[in-house]
């Protein structure tokens, strides 16, 4: 069965629309301190902390990627940025973007783990709303 996460861009965070481009960058942060971290233990952490390669297809028009692993207990995660129109609490209407990461059929339990740290990963760094794969919300970002 397909599953969602996604990590929305409320009015608390840093910023108010995110590029696939930036995911990509904070994906390349990513790897280069799991890189640190291995390097303090002698050991190649990074391959293990991000076990995928990071793929773009032509029709993609740079609001979706995937992630592709080679190694057996990983497959695919895919990743994609769009926007929706909302009504907040004072009854105006805003557009709010949002980072959608999907786990296909064909997704392992390797895969959903990654993802949730991922997910977790990217909401921290942006400040957002993290909606999980179970449906749970966390608050990355400063409430009053």
């Amino acid at each position: 069965m397909v599953e969602n996460a996604y990590i929305k861009l409320v009015p608390g965070s840093d910023r108010e629309t995110v590029t696939l481009d930036e995911v990509k960058e904070l994906f390349l942060y990513y790897k280069e301190i799991t890189s640190k971290t291995g390097a303090q233990l002698a050991w190649n952490y990074e391959s293990q902390a991000f076990p995928y390669e990071m793929k773009e297809t032509p029709d993609s028009k740079g609001e979706w990627m995937y992630l592709q692993s080679a190694s057996d207990r990983y497959n695919v995660i895919l990743l994609g940025i769009d926007q929706e129109k909302i009504i907040d609490d004072s009854d105006h209407e805003r557009i709010q973007s949002y980072i959608q990461v999907t786990l296909p059929e064909s997704a392992t339990y390797g895969d959903k783990g990654k993802a949730n740290e991922f997910c977790k990963f990217l909401a921290k760094k942006l400040k957002g709303e993290l909606h999980l794969f179970n449906n749970r919300i966390m608050y990355y970002y400063p409430r009053k």
